[in-house]
């Protein structure tokens, strides 16, 4: 049974603490298959276990949240021993740059897909993040319009869940 403080992701937008956003989810589609590179998001229970912002463009969202900065990586190598989390550079495997020219990742909260135990290529950098423009979709994020998701980011918990049925 869902809590008024989980998210919920529904055909249409999700839920939150009694209000609705529009999101985009991965151009994937939902499944229950997920692999590396897919582009689609992960159905099931998660968790928020983190949040991420820059320092250099936003106030901390939140007390528990974390600034990222320009050595900040996230590991996408299957190959990797830090498969699927939050790594610096230099780093000799394949990644994501947290710290992006865009503001897609200006605030970030971290779902425990595939964490903190990965299993190579089950899928990694499942985030919560600011959408490029309205509905386009994402490599197997959930994106909002920035205000949405610093509103949501001002009032999540760590440990909240996030629900994609």
């Amino acid at each position: 049974m869902p809590h008024t403080d989980d998210l919920v992701l529904t055909p249409t937008h999700l839920r939150f603490a009694g209000r609705r956003f529009a999101c985009s989810i991965g151009r994937g589609g939902l499944t229950s298959d997920k692999r590396e590179g897919d582009g689609a998001t992960p159905r099931g229970l998660h968790r928020i276990v983190g949040m991420l912002y820059r320092p250099d463009r936003l106030l901390p969202p939140a007390p528990w949240a974390r600034a990222i900065g320009p050595a900040d990586l996230w590991s996408d190598d299957p190959d990797d021993p830090a498969y699927n989390r939050l790594v610096r550079a230099p780093h000799g495997f394949s990644h994501e740059r947290l710290r992006r020219a865009d503001p897609l990742y200006d605030l970030v909260l971290l779902t425990d897909w595939n964490w903190p135990d990965a299993r190579p290529g089950k899928g990694s950098a499942i985030f919560l993040h600011q959408w490029r423009r309205p509905r386009y979709p994402t490599a197997g994020c959930i994106a909002f319009r920035r205000r949405d998701l610093h509103w949501i980011a001002g009032r999540i918990r760590p440990g909240s869940r996030l629900i994609v049925p």
